[in-house]
């Protein structure tokens, strides 16, 4: 039988990303992402239901993230895994659980100005919009037909 753990959101970036070295050195990103889903209530009131999530990425992922100055209230396609962790509050003693999605690949969708500073703005798929696959490495929008160059400006 096979199995599948797989997420995508897009949304809006809650705060600004948080990046830490572990104990082992590894690098890690975490943010929260914004998203919105609307329906119509029994009175034919429409009514939105925002979801917080927790992001977290590692390693490469967590240095695109920090090099592109991705920040709060830009828009970002994600693509991971469910995970779960656990742990005990050492105030209460009592057990806590966080759900968190483990980034793979992500899509920058805030356009990027010319200097590459981020801009706000409509989606636009360009080759000011990068995107980032953990397994390929970085994965240049459509339209980018230019070789990877360490001195890229993001």
């Amino acid at each position: 039988m096979a199995y599948l753990n797989k997420v995508m959101l897009i949304g809006n970036i809650g705060k600004d990303p948080e990046i830490r070295m572990t104990t082992t050195g590894r690098k890690k990103v975490s943010f929260s992402l914004a998203t919105s889903r609307r329906y119509r209530d029994n009175n034919g009131e429409t009514k939105e239901i925002t979801d917080w999530h927790n992001i977290v990425g590692w390693g490469k992922i967590a240095d695109i993230i920090e090099s592109l100055g991705v920040r709060k209230g830009m828009s970002l396609f994600v693509e991971g895994t469910l995970t779960y962790r656990s742990w005990d509050d050492q105030a209460t003693g009592q057990k806590k659980y966080a759900t968190d999605v483990t980034m793979e690949t992500f899509q920058l969708l805030t356009p990027r100005a010319s200097n590459g500073a981020p801009q706000g703005g409509n989606f636009n798929r360009s080759a000011s919009t990068p995107s980032y696959d953990n397994n390929m490495g970085y994965a240049p929008s459509a339209g980018d037909s230019s070789e990877m160059d360490d001195d890229l400006p993001f």
